[in-house]
């Protein structure tokens, strides 16, 4: 893992000296930055767990803890869309990382479902989709303050996506996110359930001119995930899990490039 690291603080200081030689004089220069979004917050309480856990305390607790650890072991300039409770409208988050030109936007959430039974972790990519429980969860997602009412556009912003060569970045992203949160935390916590890496609509990631993923960290509202999530070690163990997920991300993209 050391190594690991050391080899990604070669590869950002490489994009940074980049910015350098490619950027005019009036071109701002920028560190690789990665930013993290905590979901929903202000009036837009979430999903609901347990004695009153609430979907968005949950996710900016995990998101700080995150982007700690990345700037600590990656020195990366890491940006959180909100950091303390206040309403964010959808499109200002993907904004905000298009606005820095980010590399990575990573979007935290705490599923939820009608039967309290389900639990495990996915994580989601844009497109579209048939399937009725992913269509249901990103309607669910889409339908907050600053959100949209339906996806008639969404269509054509995805084909955008799909053109600009991000859909096939975001979709290794999410599948190495999601691998390290299952090996990792089901050799902690027993009858974790791999959900698996799925696409879907959501708005909070149309716009995005960077590899975005949104990753559902547990069911909230699972009795035993629940509890789970109430824990500093679980939520710490989740934010170390993504984590190692990007770390391996751009592992191999640095073993592609040499």
């Amino acid at each position: 893992m050391i190594y690991k690291i050391n080899q990604l603080l070669v590869l950002f200081f490489a994009a940074y000296l980049f910015s350098f030689t490619c950027a005019s004089a009036e071109e701002p220069r920028v560190k690789p930055v990665i930013v993290i979004d905590p979901g929903h917050g202000g009036e837009e309480l979430g999903a609901m767990g347990p004695a009153g856990l609430m979907e968005k305390e949950i996710v900016l607790d995990i998101s700080q803890k995150l982007a700690s650890l990345i700037r600590q072991r990656l020195r990366a300039i890491v940006r959180l869309t909100r950091d303390k409770d206040i309403n964010l409208s959808l499109s200002d988050r993907t904004k905000f990382a298009n606005d820095l030109h980010a590399e990575l936007f990573i979007s935290v959430h705490a599923n939820a479902s009608e039967n309290k039974q389900v639990k495990g972790i996915e994580t989601y990519y844009l497109d579209n989709t048939n399937d009725r429980s992913s269509i249901r969860l990103a309607e669910r997602e889409n339908f907050v303050v600053g959100g949209i009412k339906n996806n008639s556009d969404l269509g054509i912003i995805i084909s955008d996506l799909i053109q600009s060569g991000k859909m096939d970045d975001s979709k290794k992203l999410a599948k190495s996110v999601q691998g390290n949160l299952i090996s990792r935390i089901s050799k902690a916590y027993s009858g974790m359930n791999d959900l698996g890496v799925k696409k879907a609509p959501f708005y909070v990631l149309v716009g995005a001119h960077m590899p975005c993923i949104l990753v559902e960290v547990s069911f909230i509202d699972n009795d035993l995930e629940g509890k789970r999530l109430a824990t500093e070690k679980y939520r710490g163990m989740i934010a170390e899990s993504i984590f190692e997920g990007i770390v391996d991300y751009y592992e191999d993209k640095l073993n592609v490039s040499q």
